[in-house]
């Protein structure tokens, strides 16, 4: 079972749900449960583990054409090739560059030119890191290099080195819909939308039910910060009969817990209950035993 928490904005509480899920499903299900950090430009589930320690770390590399001027008769064809606008020729001048910010790595250059002009050499693309979280079977976490644009390439290599044989997966998204979202709830069984009720999160809301509905994936809706903004966004989830999975109540309490990392080790009874309600109600739609 792979299950994907992912938000149409940030901030939300998308990586809250997502390790108080691992905690939970550990703790009353299964102790067969990863964590993989997706959201690659600013990974923190690891921050909220106060026994965790780094088991492995491996770098990532992208791989970069690079072009011979000298064998490069700049007849433009690699160009043509590239769907990413990441190659400029000027053969007046007899320049020819990749922009490696834009290029996605998929070869049709390589592909396209006649002249052996074109070669690859590696770039540094992050890091991904796998973590003892002192429960279940550990976070595994991608980190993209600082200035990168490529958060989807990472986070396919991030899913590459996840275990196949773990009985439930957990995906933490990036906030959003754009590509990487897309990447990370690919493969999974079920998606949980973190949303708040605020008119902002029912904006961000809408747009991501709909990549979701595009992709045709189901899923599920967490208010969290219940309490705070207005009720439209329940008026909304009644109106396109999406299921309400559970609703988590804005605490200061708990807040100024998660402010100091120690989301899991002093969890209020109300909080608790709230993700005991919304495992009864996965358990039921999901088929999570």
């Amino acid at each position: 079972m792979k299950i994907a928490i992912a938000s149409g904005k940030g901030g939300t509480g998308k990586t809250t749900v997502s390790v108080n899920l691992y905690y939970f499903i550990n703790k009353l299900i299964t102790s067969d449960i990863q964590l993989i950090d997706c959201d690659v430009e600013e990974p923190n589930d690891a921050l909220f583990f106060a026994e965790s320690h780094l088991v492995s770390e491996k770098k990532v590399f992208q791989l970069v054409p690079e072009i011979d001027t000298e064998k490069c008769t700049f007849c433009r064809k690699c160009a043509d090739w590239c769907e990413f606008n990441a190659i400029s020729i000027v053969k007046t001048l007899q320049f020819a560059k990749i922009n490696p910010d834009l290029c996605h790595s998929c070869g049709a250059c390589i592909v396209a030119c006649e002249f052996g002009a074109i070669t690859e050499h590696q770039q540094p693309l992050g890091v991904i890191s796998h973590f003892d979280t002192g429960i279940g079977k550990g976070l595994i976490e991608g980190r993209l290099k600082i200035g990168s644009a490529m958060q989807t390439m990472l986070i396919k290599e991030v899913k590459k080195n996840t275990r196949d044989s773990a009985k439930v997966t957990i995906y933490d998204a990036p906030p959003g819909t754009s590509c990487p979202v897309v990447e990370t709830v690919a493969d999974a069984d079920y998606i949980i939308l973190v949303t708040e009720p605020t008119p902002f999160g029912l904006h961000d809301l809408k747009i991501t039910v709909e990549l979701l509905k595009d992709l045709q994936k189901p899923f599920g809706v967490i208010v969290n910060k219940a309490g705070l903004g207005n009720n439209e966004i329940y008026g909304f989830l009644n109106e396109n009969q999406i299921d309400l999975l559970g609703k988590i109540p804005f605490s200061k309490e708990y807040a100024a817990i998660y402010a100091t990392g120690n989301m899991l080790n002093d969890i209020p009874q109300e909080i608790e209950s709230c993700y005991t309600g919304i495992l009864d109600r996965l358990n039921i739609k999901t088929g999570l035993k």
